[in-house]
């Protein structure tokens, strides 16, 4: 994820005056004090109104009855392997609650067993069971906006990668500046091999026509962050929500045949994908190209830095900078990889291959599929290029982090075992959709959904 900001305190991180975005005329002070409020607030609605738009209608929060219909059966539509997989593992959407839950619900046992696998190693271990913690107030409010989950991974994913930049941030000295140059130059001069250098003619296309680059300076600064949480919702409706509702009589289709392994599949690919890109850009500082034109810098390398001509578009006096990169914690040398680009292949390429019923794929429906999906990295790569934030290398190596991540994230099922130690410590019960099952030893845990759950 590129982290072009506005430069933090002069010398506090090392960075030079020059790192800090033109002055912006009084009016763009304005603007950006409304962002700072507004923009937050859109996140928060966002996610908010999510959990409203998948509530569970069937759920009846104050009698603490579910009055679910029988599921029907839905197959894993998710490509990626299961863990260890048996047929009671793949039953996918069988949503009849267990009898021995039923039939013992007051005499659970207080543990649980789950499977933890790290590379070859396998291992049963012990987990506080939750489940007798379903009827407490804030696990029927889960039950009825189960949403609420996906907020708290989406908080607890993005504040964990957020701390983690501002500690590098906050750290920074000029030393860490030098390198970062000397690796941007690095790719410069790869990419010089490798005849791709096109940055410095992109952004001068782009920079003769202000209009067009206006909005892409917009596009930069404040669809990342919503448009992601916009996707998330909405794949959360289509293979969850729907399903539900689908099954229930709700809704009269159900066209998306990929179930909520899918989503939990997506969901910790962007997990995957900022802890492998806050490794490398922690390990390997790279700074964007709109930095290499700093007129203060006379190192070694000022003279080739300032040739290229970088202009940074985003943080000028008539620029479109977010609220999310204009803060001190944010760490500019982090251009490799590009997770701007990552997530957002991530999300082309989700929507561009969804399993819908009936449609043959040559079709013409299948061709718009592929082509919206595919239109979105196409206009963030485009974005983050003629804005001078980040390089093409940055972009593919952003693709190549989201591939490891997309075929590598069941790596991360093996924390279902913190997460029942930490709900037991709170005494809460969260819905199951599909992790559960993933991970489950006992057969009552290997129902595709539990419909006491969502």
């Amino acid at each position: 994820m590129n982290i072009n900001i506005k430069s933090m305190p002069e010398r506090s991180a090392g960075l030079s005056r020059s790192s800090k975005p033109a002055s912006a005329p009084p009016a763009n002070d304005f603007f950006m004090g409304v962002g700072s409020f507004l923009e937050p607030l859109v996140v928060v609605t966002l996610l908010f109104g999510g959990a409203y738009f998948n509530r569970s209608k069937d759920y009846n929060f104050w009698t603490n009855k579910s009055g679910f219909a029988s599921l029907k059966s839905y197959k894993r539509s998710d490509d990626l392997p299961n863990r260890d997989s048996t047929d009671s593992l793949m039953s996918g959407w069988s949503g009849s609650r267990s009898p021995r839950l039923d039939s013992h619900k007051n005499t659970q046992s207080s543990l649980r067993r789950r499977k933890l696998q790290v590379f070859g190693y396998k291992r049963i271990v012990s987990t506080p069971n939750t489940h007798v913690f379903e009827d407490r107030l804030l696990s029927r409010l889960l039950k009825k906006l189960p949403f609420l989950v996906e907020c708290w991974y989406w908080f607890l994913i993005y504040f964990v990668y957020q701390v983690g930049r501002a500690i590098t941030a906050l750290t920074l000295d000029e030393g860490t500046v030098d390198v970062a140059r000397r690796h941007a130059l690095q790719i410069i001069h790869l990419e010089q091999r490798l005849h791709i250098f096109w940055e410095v003619d992109f952004q001068k296309w782009f920079l003769a026509r202000p209009t067009i680059l206006h909005w892409i300076n917009r596009i930069y600064s404040f669809i990342h962050i919503p448009g992601t949480i916009m996707f998330l919702v909405m794949l959360y409706y289509f293979t969850t929500t729907r399903h539900r509702r689908y099954a229930t009589g709700r809704v009269r289709s159900d066209n998306v045949t990929a179930g909520p392994a899918l989503y939990e599949a997506r969901r910790r690919t962007m997990a995957m994908c900022n802890l492998i890109a806050f490794i490398v850009f922690t390990s390997w500082p790279c700074m964007p190209p709109r930095l290499l034109s700093d007129p203060e810098y006379k190192g070694p390398d000022a003279e080739e830095s300032k040739s290229f001509g970088f202009v940074d578009t985003v943080h000028s006096g008539t620029g479109e900078s977010s609220v999310w990169t204009t803060n001190k914690f944010c760490n500019q040398y982090a251009a490799m990889p590009s997770l701007h680009f990552g997530y957002s292949l991530l999300v082309g390429l989700t929507v561009a291959t969804i399993p819908v019923t009936g449609l043959r794929p040559y079709s013409l429906k299948r061709f718009i599929i592929v082509a919206l999906g595919l239109s979105y990295p196409a206009l963030i790569l485009t974005a983050i290029v003629a804005t001078a934030n980040h390089f093409i290398l940055d972009a593919v190596a952003g693709a190549m982090v989201c591939a490891i991540a997309w075929n590598c994230n069941d790596f991360l099922l093996n924390f279902c075992i913190v997460e029942d130690y930490f709900l037991a410590l709170l005494r809460l019960h969260k819905p199951v959709n599909w992790t559960d099952p993933e991970t489950a030893v006992e057969p009552e845990f290997q129902s595709g959904l539990m419909t006491e759950d969502v």
